[in-house]
């Protein structure tokens, strides 16, 4: 079974890497700004579009002109017009955000590129040459591009889309079957009575926060100790990043590798968010990453995620007898005897337990 993979290595580029990946990745944020622009008032002024294909004639005789465009991997530069066609088609099919222009060059910036060699412990980049990289997974596959990524706090990684076989990795787990019901006290409890901890992430690191961006606010802008503080603040970010990333993938891992059936809610976040006194709590928990990674884990390790409808009354239901408890829909109430047949529930327990039944079901 073939299927595409990302892998994301730590690059350690030189001094003169660094200018020349510096280089590329502000060409790559001209190029798509200015053919924003083009697109952008073409329409305004003659109500007339402009194709991927035409931007793309466009650059051929912008690199005239501009001379110093023809430092940069040209792939990298088709690849932001790419990009910008693709934000075109997401604005008008997928009812997505109007294109924005790139923001300024001390934020995250990424090009993607092709034609990339490992060579030992050194990997290949067009217009770059070798650079050290940490190659902490082996693949066996077909490498179909590279996207090279700069973040705030100047590091710089390489993840490589790879196409491989997943059939030899594929195991069946003995039809093990859990339903999850997630939370925000706990991050989920499953069918069998086990929970898992909301780790609070932002939490625990939001005095830190506060303290380097009240420090970043006292610096003059345009300064060089307010660019220094910009990425102590950006390390603390990242930190909070990098801790809950961790985090979901043991989790969703974990899950994957013990279970043949995974059965969760189909909660629509973005809807959650609106309500402003648990949006903080939602966001710091992510859920739809959570779900985002059990999706495609559950390929590779050859399991089924099952979503149950999103209105379904799962903590409303008594899981023994069926009866709807309207009482229920109180978060507060998180324990509760059923009237009709006289059982004992914890709230999320018995969530738990009817989403797995849901998910059977519809299996």
């Amino acid at each position: 079974m073939e299927y595409t993979k990302g892998y994301k290595f730590r690059l350690y580029p030189n001094k003169t890497q660094k200018n020349l990946l510096n280089k590329i990745l502000g060409c790559c944020r001209f190029v798509y700004n200015r053919f924003l622009t083009v697109r952008k008032e073409s329409w305004e002024n003659e109500k007339k579009s402009v194709s991927y294909t035409q931007t793309s004639s466009m650059l051929t005789q912008l690199k005239k002109e501009m001379a110093w465009l023809n430092d940069a991997d040209s792939i990298a530069l088709q690849q932001s017009l790419r990009n910008l066609d693709t934000a075109y088609q997401n604005f008008f099919k997928n009812d997505r955000g109007y294109p924005r222009y790139k923001s300024k060059k001390n934020h995250r910036q990424t090009y993607r590129t092709m034609n990339i060699r490992i060579e030992g412990k050194r990997i290949r980049l067009p217009k770059v040459g070798s650079v050290k990289f940490e190659q902490s997974r082996n693949f066996h596959g077909k490498i179909l591009n590279a996207t090279i990524t700069r973040t705030a706090t100047e590091k710089y990684f390489v993840s490589l889309c790879v196409e491989e076989d997943i059939a030899d990795n594929l195991k069946l787990n003995a039809d093990k079957q859990i339903g999850i019901d997630v939370g925000l006290k706990e991050f989920y409890t499953d069918n069998f009575g086990n929970t898992v901890s909301n780790p609070r992430i932002l939490k625990s690191l939001t005095l830190r926060l506060r303290r380097e961006q009240r420090r970043l606010s006292k610096k003059k802008i345009g300064s060089h100790n307010r660019d220094k503080q910009r990425i102590k603040v950006a390390r603390v970010h990242e930190k909070i990043s990098n801790a809950r990333l961790d985090f979901l993938h043991k989790e969703s891992t974990r899950l994957c590798r013990e279970n043949q059936t995974i059965a969760v809610e189909s909660l629509q976040v973005k809807n959650l968010m609106k309500n402003h006194k648990l949006a903080k709590a939602i966001s710091d928990v992510s859920w739809g990453e959570f779900f985002r990674q059990l999706s495609y884990k559950a390929i590779l390790y050859g399991c089924d995620v099952i979503k149950i409808p999103t209105f379904y009354p799962s903590s409303q239901t008594c899981s023994c007898c069926g009866f709807k408890n309207p009482m229920t829909k109180n978060l507060s109430v998180r324990n509760w005897r059923c009237p009709k047949c006289g059982t004992f529930h914890d709230r999320d327990l018995n969530a738990a337990k009817n989403i797995l039944y849901k998910a059977l079901e519809i299996k």
